[in-house]
């Protein structure tokens, strides 16, 4: 990823008139674009060799090799980097710039391992990077990668897994930290780099990885995550917290085999029905969750945040338009609002078969998995046992594990319940110093890309990152500031990245980097 800088001769020639360099002659933020304008094709040809690297989270041998490109790439461009490592799981890749003089340093995390993929799924296979003159769904056809000299579209879309989430902010980094050291920019800040192997596997390890090497961390003022997609509208923002997740299976019981619908319906306990009529118990047809004290633990939203909710664009119309959307859950609070109270979702059910597949019986069991989001305030196991005393009050007996025959004959009704644990939310108070410096160079980014007035300020979002983890770990603010397109398809197939996007992030990480020092 390193490319051979060709700044405008122009800005040359008037910094050697005025006798001072490069750098002094553009702000960093000038130095940057007129690198990444001088050097759109090979950028976007390294970030097609980096997406090249398979990146399952659960495949250690993909994770060493990616991990190790990661920190050769970062040497050199002259950031001091080495794998961290414990023994059997996913390296972190770490590294640092130490700035003569900086008082504050920033963390940035970015995690470099990615879902894992069904190839079958996709149009083209997941690690064969593809360009397109645009989305899929818009009618983009597929084109050749540029070579040095031609134009780039930035309305053009770059297929593959990670390219969105979260490889992105990786191939943003590289160019914008060698345009830095080409033309003598030094960042405003300390930085450290701290970037993770499993995120995608839940970070078992991230706060083990902290603890051990607490000594290159403990400078930290505050922790940038660098991962996630844009407002719905398009527009970059600016997030202070993430929701909690947790996951539950819930198992009802009918007979202990399956049975003739013709020989035994009517006859025989219906778990289908079951099931369906206590799912339907915990949530009312205006999605309001009706288990007890579900939202008493939510901590209150502070005037800072009221403030950024009322200030977001309002979109849902015309998300519920591009969604096939009539009505939404909790209307008419909008999404933000209702990404601020803890949610309950249906995320699957099974219970014999359906379509070519369906059979005349009745099954013997039917099975749901609930998806939890929790937010600040909401502790995993007390929202589980909220879960559970529920289904007892609705006459159940609550079990681990699959029921005898001594259980059977003794309670009509029984619910094995398996799952929990998860993670909690997180939120940085908007108030915070470092969080308004943070939000004021992110605007001038988004201005430059974007036009005026274009950074929305989130309070948060709807996903789920290891931000607690940093903010329990390290005691200090974590915010998220996101690149990718609301649209990149995380986590699914064809997943992407649009290349105006790419764009924003090498200008938002050069006015992160060299944020004036005042501000702090």
């Amino acid at each position: 990823m390193i490319y051979q800088p060709r700044i405008a001769f122009i800005s040359i020639l008037l910094g050697l008139l005025a006798g001072v360099s490069i750098a002094d002659a553009q702000s960093p933020q000038q130095v940057v674009r007129t690198f990444r304008e001088n050097n759109e094709a090979a950028i976007l040809g390294d970030f097609r060799e980096f997406l090249r690297y398979p990146n399952r989270a659960r495949d250690l041998g993909d994770i060493e090799a990616i991990a190790s490109y990661i920190r050769d790439e970062l040497i050199e461009v002259g950031v001091h980097s080495e794998l961290l490592r414990i023994d059997g799981v996913p390296p972190i890749v770490y590294g640092e710039i130490l700035v003569p003089g900086a008082t504050r340093t920033l963390g940035i995390y970015v995690h470099y391992d990615g879902q894992a993929v069904d190839p079958n799924n996709w149009t083209h296979p997941p690690f064969e990077p593809m360009l397109y003159t645009a989305s899929m769904e818009a009618g983009g056809e597929p084109r050749p990668f540029p070579t040095e000299g031609d134009p780039v579209d930035p309305e053009w879309r770059i297929y593959a897994r990670s390219a969105g989430d979260d490889k992105a902010p990786i191939a943003a980094l590289i160019p914008v930290l060698e345009s830095f050291r080409n033309v003598g920019v030094t960042p405003t800040s300390n930085l450290v780099f701290f970037f993770d192997g499993e995120e995608e596997a839940g970070s078992k390890n991230l706060g083990d990885y902290m603890r051990r090497w607490n000594d290159k961390i403990e400078d930290v003022d505050i922790w940038l995550f660098f991962d996630g997609p844009a407002h719905v509208s398009g527009r970059p923002q600016v997030t202070f917290g993430v929701r909690g997740s947790m996951g539950l299976e819930v198992t009802v019981y009918g007979a202990t085999r399956n049975l003739h619908s013709g020989h035994y319906g009517n006859w025989t306990p219906d778990t289908g029905n079951i099931l369906a009529r206590l799912l339907a118990s915990m949530k009312d047809e205006k999605g309001r969750v009706l288990i007890d004290g579900w939202y008493d633990t939510a901590d209150p939203i502070g005037d800072e945040e009221l403030a950024a909710l009322r200030g977001m664009p309002d979109w849902d119309g015309q998300l519920k338009e591009e969604l096939g959307l009539v009505w939404t859950e909790g209307q008419p609070e909008k999404l933000p609002e209702r990404l601020m109270v803890p949610a309950l979702n249906v995320r699957g059910i099974t219970s014999g078969n359906t379509g070519s597949l369906a059979r005349n019986v009745i099954p013997n069991t039917a099975v749901a998995s609930l998806g939890v989001r929790l937010v600040k305030g909401n502790e995993p196991e007390h929202m589980k046992n909220l879960v559970v005393s529920h289904i007892e009050k609705m006459g159940f007996h609550v079990v681990s594990e699959d029921p005898d025959i001594t259980l059977r004959m003794q309670f009509p009704r029984i619910a094995k319940i398996t799952g929990g644990g998860g993670s909690v939310a997180s939120r940085t108070s908007m108030a915070d110093p470092f969080a308004q410096s943070v939000v004021a160079a992110a605007r001038e980014a988004a201005e430059q890309t974007f036009g005026e007035d274009a950074l929305v300020v989130a309070p948060g979002m709807g996903g789920t990152l290891p931000l607690g983890v940093l903010t329990e770990v390290t005691g200090k603010p974590a915010i998220i500031v996101p690149v990718a397109n609301h649209d990149n398809n995380q986590h699914a197939p064809d997943e992407n990245l649009r290349i105006a996007n790419l764009w924003y992030a090498i200008d938002l990480y050069a006015s992160l980097l060299t944020m004036p020092s005042t501000l702090f």
